[in-house]
């Protein structure tokens, strides 16, 4: 089993403290300059969620611990949620939860500088917009994340505009905050010397759209970035609808391990 550290990285002022589950791979996985690190984003709409779940529907204990098997850390991060603070609040804990790893990581056996966000569904769009806005990480896995607000709030759902996670994310719906949305959609944020991505999204996901992900991959490639597309027949949110999800960790951990290389 891998070594699991539990340990308050932020405390933002008004707010609980913020907290971080730390898996390392024992140090003959790691090597002598220590271990790649993946951190992890939650989902769940930004409006709930927690560090200890990977993906709904799949054994979280088995989806960490196959990163670490893999010679990988993964720091699992909370951040707060949109209602205890909106957009962008999120990223301000992204940021911090990076600089305590980049601080104390070697401490754990971490090398905090072959770093890999890896998001699924709200964390996805924290992950990308976390990448797209630092210059020192290595690659981000994006799982189904939203990316391009307007668009998201143009779908016909039964919730009332201010009522969606987006709205509630922002403070209110895109069309009313146009500058913060642009500010919160990774496809509105893609430049060139973007890090790589690699963008994994279900043809029959009901909840974020296909062509979130592929107007993600579209911005990306129009600047000549290094993208990693899969469209993955069959697959809803959080992967449900799938008997195998192995070739998609697969995936993702062959890109951390590319990203990642000395």
């Amino acid at each position: 089993m891998p070594a699991i550290a539990e340990i308050d990285y932020a405390q933002p002022a008004g707010f609980r403290p913020l907290t971080l589950d730390l898996r390392t791979p024992d140090a003959a996985a790691s090597g002598a300059a220590g271990a790649p690190l993946v951190v992890f984003l939650h989902g769940g709409g930004w409006l709930r969620g927690s560090r200890k779940v990977f993906t709904p529907g799949i054994d979280h204990a088995r989806s960490f611990d196959r990163i670490v098997a893999a010679g990988i850390a993964v720091a699992s991060c909370d951040y707060r949620l949109s209602g205890e603070a909106r957009f962008p609040a999120q990223l301000d804990d992204v940021d911090a939860a990076i600089a305590w790893l980049q601080e104390h990581g070697a401490e754990h056996g971490v090398d905090a500088s072959r770093l890999v966000l890896w998001g699924v569904s709200a964390g996805a769009t924290l992950a990308a917009l976390t990448g797209l806005r630092r210059g020192d990480v290595s690659g981000v896995v994006d799982w189904f994340g939203p990316a391009e607000l307007f668009a998201m709030a143009a779908r016909h759902t039964a919730e009332a505009p201010a009522e969606t996670r987006e709205a509630r994310w922002l403070g209110a719906p895109a069309s009313e905050m146009p500058d913060a949305a642009r500010r919160a959609s990774p496809a509105l944020q893609a430049h060139a010397g973007a890090p790589p991505f690699q963008i994994s999204h279900g043809t029959h996901d009901e909840h974020v759209p296909l062509a979130q992900s592929a107007a993600l991959a579209a911005a990306l490639q129009a600047v000549g970035g290094d993208v990693d597309f899969h469209e993955v027949p069959g697959g809803r949110h959080f992967w449900q609808g799938l008997d195998d999800t192995d070739p998609i960790f697969d995936r993702a951990i062959a890109f951390v391990h590319r990203v990642t290389a000395r």
